[in-house]
């Protein structure tokens, strides 16, 4: 057996444990002046980067009819 296969398994890494500490590393960075942190899409969802605050649609078609009564 070549010596790879007996470290196997040894050093588990926890996945999420890992993301945090990238998280929390891209945080930090944030305070630096002119430092532009890149974030993947679920790495800024994590951190609440974006909250959906977008109108639904029935607000959207409500709001339409006012266009029409402002041409008249």
């Amino acid at each position: 057996m070549n010596d790879s296969n007996e470290n196997f398994g040894k050093d588990v890494f926890d996945d999420q444990a890992n993301a945090n500490e990238v998280i929390s590393e891209k945080l930090a960075d944030l305070s630096t002046p002119g430092y532009q942190a890149e974030f993947d899409p679920l790495e800024a969802e994590q951190v609440g980067a974006f909250i959906e605050d977008a109108m639904n649609e029935e607000d959207a078609l409500d709001s339409s009819s006012d266009l029409a009564e402002d041409v008249e």
